[in-house]
């Protein structure tokens, strides 16, 4: 087996890291520092659209879309390491290089179902970093877990949709640059094929109906650098029915197609997450002394950073077959590694976090370090996508199968 990386990756993760080193890493500072004086703390600071523009010009732009017509065109093993690279910045560098979800999945979306309407007005803007966009499915009053659960109503009118329910933790959603919902919802709530009854429709921002309730917090933190977390309220929301995305009961199939490579983008930055970690335990571990001898002379901390090396290369290998599946069976053909590194990679990075807090004592939990944000952004995603248990019990039953 080859697990050399092929020229053209080698020349990006150069590029790419070098550029979290002269522009990215500097301006995590100077992002907070310009956000604590916004009119609003949803505003964009100024450094992110510096970023945006010194990534465009270095040719670090749209790299997760496959699609050549779109993006970078890279499959999904050229990507890996390169997300994983932008993983060590999570709230800073996926969002200068245009490859930050919600977004993502949106515009994979877009390019994949989207007709040539729907590409020209959202996805063309999306691609050039103008707007950025949400996508609304869960809700409060079901078990989203079931994605056949969800209540909201999607139903037809004369040549317009009226939507009507109400979804929160919709990613991205607080940011005023937020322009466009993905929306999905049932068009057919008693139809006899439970994936059949869900449509998904695209909702301006500015919708009459269309109400931000509230920003929802996620472990206190609020997560301004990714345009929040909102409640948001459609009330008979009205839109034509040219916004449909696909067909009418296609909702199911599209948010599994988007949701695929969306799982593999999360593990590969989490890897990245990682990574930062047992950099900042390392540093910790050689600068600090305690009962006479320095933290990396204490043989709990060397078990500790011997453990985070191990699972992070353990997981990268996971992450890099499912990348290499996905581009040589498809993601069906790769749905077992998918919901394999889903349920490894959060868990096992939240560990590696949690110990790099305690290493770090109370400057581990503070605002002074980027952990507690990690952990809690890594932490989320044992939620999120699909909660871990959810892919365990596929899993399970693909596995048993072969036995019964």
């Amino acid at each position: 087996m080859d697990f050399a990386f092929d020229a053209r990756t080698e020349e990006l993760r150069a590029r790419l890291l070098a550029f979290m080193d002269e522009h990215v890493y500097p301006a995590e500072a100077v992002a907070e520092e310009q956000r604590a004086a916004l009119a609003s703390p949803w505003d964009t600071p100024a450094v992110v659209a510096e970023l945006k523009a010194e990534a465009r010009r270095q040719g670090l732009w749209n790299l997760f879309l496959p699609d050549a017509e779109h993006g970078a065109g890279l499959t999904n093993l050229q990507y890996a390491p390169l997300a994983e690279i932008t993983g060590r910045s999570p709230h800073l560098a996926p969002t200068a290089t245009n490859c930050a979800a919600p977004d993502t999945g949106n515009m994979e979306v877009l390019a994949q179902f989207g007709n040539e309407q729907q590409k020209k007005q959202w996805l063309e803007p999306l691609l050039a970093g103008e707007i950025r966009s949400a996508f609304a499915m869960t809700e409060p009053e079901v078990a989203s877990s079931d994605a056949t659960n969800i209540t909201t109503h999607i139903e037809r009118d004369g040549d317009e949709y009226v939507i009507t329910g109400r979804k929160w933790y919709i990613s991205g959603a607080m940011n005023p640059e937020c322009a466009i919902f993905i929306v999905m919802g049932k068009t057919d709530p008693d139809g006899a094929d439970i994936r059949r009854q869900q449509s998904m429709v695209l909702v301006p921002r500015d919708t009459p109906g269309v109400t931000i309730r509230r920003a929802m917090q996620v472990f206190g933190y609020e997560d301004h650098s990714h345009g929040g977390h909102a409640e948001v309220v459609f009330d008979h929301a009205r839109v034509p029915v040219s916004n449909l995305i696909g067909e009418e009961g296609g909702g199911f199939a599209i948010a599994q197609a988007r949701l695929g490579p969306g799982r593999i983008h999360h593990c590969m930055r989490l890897i990245g997450m990682a990574e930062r970690a047992i950099e900042l335990m390392c540093r910790r571990a050689v600068s600090r002394t305690a009962f006479g001898k320095a933290l990396a002379q204490q043989g709990v901390v060397q078990n500790w950073i011997a453990d985070a090396r191990v699972t992070v290369e353990q997981l990268r290998l996971l992450v890099l077959k499912t990348a290499w599946l996905m581009d040589t069976v498809g993601n069906k053909g790769a749905h077992t590694e998918i919901q394999a590194i889903k349920i490894a990679t959060p868990r096992a990075v939240v560990g590696i976090l949690d110990r790099a807090i305690q290493l770090h004592g109370a400057g581990g939990v503070s605002q002074d370090f980027p952990l507690a944000e990690l952990y809690a952004s890594a932490r989320t995603l044992m939620l999120a996508d699909g909660p871990d248990e959810v892919h365990q019990r596929s899993l399970a039953r693909r596995e048993l199968k072969k036995y019964l």
